[in-house]
């Protein structure tokens, strides 16, 4: 019998609606022994994934570690994209470990994780492998998230790659919570995201539009005519 394919999405494909984002510890202290990432783009990234996930209405935690008494602040690209949201505040390592990150975790009740922050090795490894271990399906944006080398970023991406957790990058989210240009309600949060944080792609997209007047869903408009 014949594998047939059909104009649907993959299961694994993730949606704005499916999964709770966690992001763990971008704060000072955290970031000045950062060394796998520099600091412009690993900030880049946390404001796109932090936008996108604020934008499409993403169930998001945010949660520090010491933040008064030794960490610092967490960065404004991130809590100026929830104003208003409390931080989680913490003494374990493993954000996996605190009861009240759990507590929220269970409200939200989504059976997937997407995890993003500092350090790779640590802070990340510690949730991805307990969420897995408990049943959770777990996602990490990989250059949304920083070690204090690129050996500990890179052995710790495989530890959690070869437990079962998927890797994704930062504008890869973003374009996945879109997905479909003719999705017109978000189509211009998505484009405007990329514009300011998406790089060259982001470039890109400011020349054509400028340049020609383009859009990615414009052949859904003439079809539609």
């Amino acid at each position: 019998m014949p594998i047939k394919a059909t104009p649907t999405p993959g299961s694994n494909l993730l949606t704005p609606s499916d999964h709770t984002l966690i992001l763990i510890d971008f704060q000072s202290q955290m970031s000045f022994a950062t060394k796998s990432i520099d600091a412009v783009n690993l900030r880049n990234n946390a404001a796109l994934i932090s936008e996108a996930a604020a934008g499409f209405k993403v169930s998001t935690i945010l949660t520090t570690v010491a933040e008064k008494s030794f960490s610092g602040p967490m960065f404004s690209e991130i809590t100026d994209a929830f104003p208003g949201q409390a931080l989680l505040d913490r003494t374990s390592m493993n954000t996996w470990e605190d009861a009240a990150v759990i507590e929220e975790v269970n409200r939200i009740g989504k059976s997937r994780i997407v995890l993003a922050g500092l350090w790779t090795s640590v802070c990340i490894v510690g949730p991805a492998l307990s969420a897995l271990d408990q049943g959770f399906e777990v996602y990490v944006i990989a250059d949304a998230c920083g070690d204090v080398s690129e050996e500990a970023h890179e052995r710790a991406m495989e530890r959690m790659v070869q437990a079962g957790a998927r890797p994704m990058t930062s504008l890869q989210y973003l374009l996945e919570l879109q997905r479909d240009w003719a999705r017109v309600d978000t189509y211009d949060l998505t484009t405007g995201i990329a514009k300011k944080l998406g790089g060259s792609y982001g470039l890109g997209i400011v020349y054509a539009k400028t340049m020609f007047g383009a859009s990615e869903g414009a052949h859904t408009a003439q079809a539609a005519e």
